[in-house]
């Protein structure tokens, strides 16, 4: 590639990805969060949540002529802490699905995987080592929702990367192959 087109390409994955230290000469080629149907689940769960705790307090009002003052208020009390239970951990959820990514680069395969907001891991991998490219779909909600789990693994220690719950494409996929065949011809010509 042009080496002015790699600078501009390295200088827009800098500012389109602050947080993530590349080296001079390389870019971002994509970009992987976890699919969207994740996030209509959280919102979902979020959503059936708030409806039984609305009801909840329905039936506390209907019901206020067979409790006492002391009753009626220890319910409502229980019902606000659920109400704030619920808004912090549709936060939490929301924070854990944003804190998953993946970025390919032309040289490394960068993961952050976050299993809840104080388990993080990073994981890079230079394309070069990968050996395996793959990606699975197990049962029909990923086939209706277009999602699966990417694989990658590595030559030697035999590591495996999986980033779960990506809705990859084909394409994209090939693409990633055809990144890792590259990274594999620089290689071998140094």
């Amino acid at each position: 590639m042009d080496e002015s087109l790699a600078k501009i390409r390295h200088d827009r994955s800098q500012r389109d990805f602050p947080g993530l230290k590349l080296e001079d000469d390389e870019y971002v080629e994509f970009f992987f969060k976890r699919a969207r149907v994740c996030l209509m689940m959280i919102w979902g769960a979020t959503f059936a949540g708030l409806v039984i705790i609305l009801l909840a307090f329905l039936m506390v009002v209907i019901g206020q002529s067979h409790l006492d003052e002391m009753g009626r208020n220890f319910l409502f009390i229980i019902l606000f802490a659920l109400l704030a239970a619920t808004f912090i951990i549709w936060m939490l959820a929301l924070k854990v699905y944003n804190g998953n990514k993946l970025y390919i680069t032309n040289k490394r395969a960068i993961q952050m995987i976050m299993n809840s907001p104080v388990s993080t891991s990073i994981n890079i991998i230079d394309l070069f080592s990968v050996e395996d490219a793959s990606f699975r779909q197990e049962n029909i909600l990923q086939k209706m929702f277009h999602y699966g789990t990417l694989r990658l693994a590595t030559v030697g220690d035999e590591t495996t990367y999986t980033f779960k719950y990506s809705d990859i494409k084909p394409s994209e996929l090939r693409a990633v192959t055809d990144l890792i065949t590259n990274a594999k011809e620089l290689k071998a010509k140094e």
